[in-house]
């Protein structure tokens, strides 16, 4: 089982891995979460767990920083659906996509049948 590696946050907004006894960066937060290592990130004042925010904000620097940006018109599509937030944009999105493809699969399976009584 692996361990989780704790990442301290301190009020100067510096990281720490408590793991590697070192401050780390956004990116090598990046490097880490794409290389299978599972880490949680803590404020050390409150020791509240600022993970997901922490996330939030690596995405939101590597939008910054990519070459190519996204569309007004996909942020403006993800504004108006779910929360506002593209974490609901995705949620009322794959929610949508499994019932259409549940849906689909239903009436798959009923054609046959369908077939068959009309005969």
């Amino acid at each position: 089982m692996k361990e989780t590696k704790i990442i301290k946050r301190y009020q100067n907004r510096k990281l720490y891995d408590t793991h590697e006894s070192s401050y780390v960066t956004l990116d090598e937060i990046a490097k880490m979460i794409k290389s299978g290592e599972d880490l949680r990130v803590i404020d050390n004042k409150t020791k509240n767990d600022i993970t997901a925010a922490t996330l939030t904000q690596l995405l939101y620097e590597s939008e910054r920083k990519a070459k190519t940006q996204p569309s007004v018109d996909l942020l403006k599509e993800i504004i108006r659906h779910g929360d506002g937030s593209f974490s609901g944009y995705i949620h009322a999105k794959l929610s949508t996509e499994i019932a259409q493809f549940d849906a689909e699969q239903n009436a798959a399976e009923l054609a046959p049948r369908a077939a068959v009584l009309n005969q």
